[in-house]
């Protein structure tokens, strides 16, 4: 009994177990529970304080993002517009460039008039008329972003040579007895040299590397004197000539390229009466200005096959060739196209062997590239002539050169060298120019009639004709005037005899908007059994890609 009631006053709470004094035991659960509950209740408002502050955080970031920042506002373009420039001379020259701060695509040409298109004229700027207006229009309305007045006469100009060279000008023009550097955002002329003396140099230039160490890339012209062809280095910075000039070579050559090979060497390609052979740069600089070649490349697998008294590496050798380009123009360091009198070659950028060849008769045009299937290889489009009026345009595959797709047009002078524009389906559009033989009023068309004509690959049966132009056409480009989107064509249209004074007429088309008037062509017998509309409607429902 003693140990029993001393167990009981010791814990209290073990005498639930025989069924006495529940009561205490259940008040002291009772009082923790309530405590717990207080504590539980705290955390839940601290939670929900937590919550609620959070939440009016997001509200407001919300709202600064929504009201109180703007959003980036797109271009409002105009599907077409035009700019007409009356009792004035145009050249073929069209340059597609950022000339604005919006991201829609410029464009420059140039007019040789008494008056400008902002009314500025040739004796405001202290030159003697007619000058030379280099102007830029802004793509989106076609208004006069800039122009920048020049003494005539022109001779030649580029612009976009090289992105990332240290310059602060884009564009280099050769006019009058001058060279001009001008900045495409500006319009402000950079610098202005003489043209070298005795020479006369033709385009395209050649940014080459920064060769006097001034940290800005320089610039090479290949030059003639009518007996022999020449190099000069110029400063991309001043324009001020390094060292003195060099005889490439002791015959005139017909046109040039900048290479680079696998090595990093680089090579002024010169197209002669013979083929097409390449000289290092590194010999022309040292020959320019001893010591400055040091810096440069040495290609030992081309070196080895160089001559030893001229130093020309010999990369194509057959008479009449007519054209070089490359299928990536803006790469030093692609394949080689070239277009002899009577072969198309494609020549491996580094072993110079040709990767195939397409027998062909003659060639009206440079060749042009885009894809007409989906290997990621840029196939190649030929304008032959065929005699009697007739031109035979061919797209020949990338990598085999074989004949994907052909088709037969009337060919006149008012007709541009083929375009392409990508889609985001990796296949291009492509763009043509002529007269379908069943389109034409008589068996020999008129000499200033033209149609432009656009093919769809995955309907290669059909060809969608559009409205004929009837003004002659100087130059001609299909391009994207905004990343990824807006893809158009632009026109420049004058005068036939380059030079000579009438109506200039800039304009430009939204590609997709020619679609809805324009008419469906039959090709091929055993085409699809598409209709008109349903083909329309595959050209309506493109994406384009840069």
């Amino acid at each position: 009994m003693e140990s029993t009631e001393r167990a009981a006053e010791a814990d209290p709470l073990k005498r639930g177990e025989d069924g006495a004094d529940t009561g205490t035991a259940t008040e002291l659960k009772k009082k923790k529970s309530c405590k717990e509950g207080l504590g539980f209740a705290k955390m839940t408002h601290w939670r929900t304080a937590v919550f609620f502050l959070s939440l009016f955080l997001c509200l407001t970031i919300v709202f600064a993002f929504s009201f109180i920042i703007p959003c980036p506002v797109r271009p409002q373009y105009h599907v077409t517009w035009k700019k007409t420039v009356p009792e004035a001379a145009t050249y073929n020259f069209l340059a597609i460039e950022h000339a604005s701060s919006d991201k829609v695509m410029d464009v420059l040409f140039i007019v040789k008039s008494t008056e400008g298109t902002q009314n500025k004229s040739c004796a405001d700027t202290g030159l003697s008329s007619p000058c030379l207006f280099m102007v830029a229009v802004d793509g989106t309305r076609g208004e006069t972003l800039w122009e920048c007045a020049l003494e005539a006469e022109f001779h030649w100009a580029q612009c976009g040579l090289e992105k990332d060279t240290g310059r602060n000008w884009d564009c280099l023009l050769s006019h009058s007895d001058r060279l001009t550097a001008v900045d495409r955002l500006t319009g402000k002329v950079v610098w202005q040299q003489p043209q070298p003396t005795g020479l006369h140099s033709s385009v395209p230039v050649l940014s080459v590397l920064d060769v006097d160490g001034d940290k800005v890339s320089d610039v090479a012209l290949v030059a003639s004197d009518h007996t022999q062809t020449q190099l000069v280095l110029l400063s991309g910075k001043t324009g001020v000539q390094i060292g003195s000039t060099v005889v490439l070579d002791s015959t005139l050559t017909a046109h040039h390229l900048l290479h680079r090979t696998a090595q990093g060497s680089y090579y002024v390609l010169l197209q002669k009466d013979t083929g097409l052979y390449g000289l290092a740069l590194w010999r022309i600089v040292g020959k320019a200005k001893a010591g400055m070649e040091a810096g440069l490349q040495k290609d030992k697998h081309w070196e080895e096959k160089a001559s030893h008294t001229s130093g020309l590496v010999p990369i194509y050798e057959s008479e009449g060739v007519s054209h070089v380009v490359r299928p990536e123009a803006a790469d030093h360091s692609s394949n080689l196209l070239i277009v002899a009198e009577k072969e198309v070659v494609l020549v491996h950028r580094d072993t110079m062997q040709a990767l195939w060849r397409f027998n062909s008769s003659s060639v009206l045009s440079t060749p042009s590239f885009g894809h007409f299937n989906k290997d990621n290889l840029l196939d190649v489009v030929v304008e032959e002539n065929i005699g009697n009026y007739t031109k035979r345009i061919v797209i020949l595959d990338g990598k085999s050169g074989g004949v994907l797709w052909e088709v037969n047009l009337f060919a006149s002078p008012n007709s541009p060298r083929p375009a392409s524009i990508l889609t985001a389906n990796s296949f291009s559009i492509f763009m043509f120019w002529g007269l379908m033989p069943s389109e034409a009023n008589s068996s020999v068309p008129f000499m200033t009639e033209s149609r432009s004509y656009m093919l769809h690959p995955l309907y290669s049966k059909v060809l969608l004709e559009s409205a004929n132009i009837t003004d002659h056409i100087v130059t001609f480009r299909a391009t994207l005037m905004e990343r990824g989107r807006h893809a158009a064509y632009i026109l420049l249209t004058g005068p036939v005899k380059e030079g000579a004074e009438g109506t200039v007429v800039l304009r430009k088309q939204k590609l997709k908007q020619d679609v809805p008037d324009s008419k469906v062509l039959r090709v091929d017998t055993g085409g699809s059994s598409d209709t008109s509309e349903d083909i329309k409607e595959a050209f309506n429902r493109l994406r384009f890609s840069s």
